[in-house]
């Protein structure tokens, strides 16, 4: 009797960074209430949950008109990324399980990519606090013309590891990056955090990326079937 063939990795895995990798969102959300307490605008924890995964002018020209405050987009994503990036050189508040995955990939020699709405000079601080070579590509949002729910972010990863998305793995926190991820071809773990994500094609769900190891990911997504909607663990 033959033993079941194990599940293979994926070519590549490519990660969110806000809500995935990190639990910045508090950060962002603390710093845009500052905002409007500073210029005299209004604010809500709805409004801050619908900018989740959103690219940033986006999510600038999102304020400037909800909050009601008289600055441009720019300058609001520039004050925003001032505030983000102060708490994030006194604390990185990493995902729980994230980096001991990254590491567990990184051994098992699957390449992987960041990415990130976010721009570079937040990235960085991150960055900085992993060892080198941990990522084999970093996307930000400042480096693609198209941000996510777009396919651009994650087809320029894949193309940059050399990797039809169809052979990568995806992980997001949001809809909108997995939204994302599935448009250019990749599998999603979607591992929700502070925002809900839908059921659709493409999609593994857990709870937590803690406890996870290279071969425990390959064993979570080889159950989906080509063809076949979300699953569940």
């Amino acid at each position: 009797m033959t033993s079941p063939v194990p599940p293979s990795l994926p070519a590549a895995v490519l990660w969110d960074m806000d809500g995935t990798l990190v639990d910045t969102e508090p950060y962002w959300i603390a710093t845009e209430f500052a905002m409007a307490e500073k210029y005299g605008g209004t604010w809500s924890q709805e409004h801050a949950l619908n900018l989740v995964g959103n690219a940033l002018l986006e999510s600038g020209d999102y304020i400037r008109v909800h909050m009601g405050i008289d600055r441009t987009p720019q300058q609001i994503v520039d004050e925003l990324l001032d505030g983000v990036v102060a708490r994030v050189e006194v604390e990185v508040p990493w995902r729980p399980g994230a980096r001991e995955l990254l590491t567990h990939l990184h051994q098992a020699g699957v390449p992987c990519a960041l990415v990130t709405m976010s721009w570079q000079r937040f990235v960085d601080p991150i960055l900085a606090q992993l060892p080198e070579g941990a990522f084999a590509s970093v996307v930000t949002g400042d480096r693609v013309e198209l941000g996510k729910p777009h396919p651009e972010p994650y087809l320029t990863a894949a193309a940059e590891l050399g990797h039809d998305p169809a052979d990568c793995l995806a992980i997001e926190d949001s809809n909108t990056g997995a939204t994302s991820a599935v448009a250019a071809g990749c599998t999603v773990l979607c591992v929700p955090n502070h925002v809900p994500i839908l059921e659709g094609e493409r999609r593994v769900f857990a709870d937590t990326l803690e406890g996870l190891d290279a071969a425990g990911l390959a064993r979570l997504v080889g159950g989906r079937a080509q063809g076949v909607g979300a699953v569940h663990t």
